[in-house]
């Protein structure tokens, strides 16, 4: 998947989980699952651009897949 897809599920991710904040602040009664339901969306998009960028720092530098987390974070 190009960096464009990757970008674009980042974007959908992160706008569902601020609509299911967004949805919380309006309705208490279901805010506990909600919130949970953004958390996990988020987790979503965080995890899909780690791997987006731990496979494009591995491939740039050749190394093992534990320099291309640092190469990431750095």
């Amino acid at each position: 998947m190009n960096g464009l897809a990757i970008m674009e599920n980042v974007r959908r991710y992160r706008t569902i989980a601020s609509l299911c904040r967004q949805t919380a602040a309006f309705r208490p009664l279901h805010s506990g699952s909600l919130l949970a339901q953004a958390r996990e969306w988020e987790h979503r998009a965080v995890a899909e651009l780690e791997a987006y960028f731990e496979a494009f720092c591995q491939a740039a530098s050749g190394h093992t897949p534990t320099h291309a987390a640092r190469c990431a974070v750095n």
